[in-house]
Parts: C-alpha cells; structure tokens; sequence
C-alpha cells in the first residue's frame, strides 16, 4: 500500500514538474497564438507562486516535501513500479546541488521576465 501512495505522490510531484516548465513555454507559444487563458492572472500567479517556492525552499537548502514524503513512502530498498522507474529518470539527475539552485533561480528570473513581457490580464471585463 505504501508503494502505490509514494507512486501517487510521484505522479503528483511530475504534475507540478510539468506545470511549472511547461507554463513558462505555454505561456510564450500563447501570446505568440492569441490564446487568452495564457493572460489569465490566477494562472499565471499561480504559475509564478510554484517556482517561487521550489527556488526559495532550493536556496535555503530545503527538500523538496514530495520527495522527503514519496521516499518515506518508500522506505530503504523499495522497489519501484514500471511508470515510477521512468518517471524517476526523467525527474532526478545526479548533479550538484548548486546545479539544481543555479537553474530554478535562473527559470524563477524568466517567469519573471514574462509576467512583464507577456502581461496578464488585470481582471475581469465588463
């Protein structure tokens, strides 16, 4: 049981993964394609919000709390389910920390960027 809520918390995690690297391109292909809801304000601060915190929490040092939960989730010498194997390539490398900091400090000064250059709107129309 243990294994299937860490999987859940794996899936969970590389949802967040793809929201906070994939708004910041679907943001961009948007503007450039007219589509609206790239502009919507909650979206966007939320977008903005989730790599705040992963590049602060990496500044300070701090675990990721889905990654300090799924591996005790896991336990010592867990195996892994099929879609949890691929999954883990995809998310983890073996690189330094100062690595990982360096690029979520560098992506959180894009989103950034773009909340300039591709404004979202202010709220709502009459």
């Amino acid at each position: 049981m243990s294994a299937l809520l860490a999987d859940l918390v794996l899936v969970i995690h590389f949802a967040f993964v793809l929201f906070v690297t994939g708004g910041l391109a679907a943001t961009w292909i948007g503007a450039a394609a007219g589509w609206r809801w790239v502009r919507n304000r909650w979206f966007r601060a939320a977008h903005l919000a989730a790599i705040a915190f992963v590049a602060g929490e990496s500044l300070a040092g701090v675990w990721c709390p889905l990654t300090v939960w799924e591996d005790a989730l896991r336990g010592r010498g867990s195996e892994k389910s099929f879609v949890a194997r691929w999954i883990h390539r995809v998310m983890f490398h073996d690189f330094p920390e100062w690595v990982f900091t360096a690029a979520y400090v560098l992506f959180l000064a894009a989103v950034a960027a773009t909340w300039w250059l591709v404004r979202p709107d202010r709220g709502r129309r009459k």
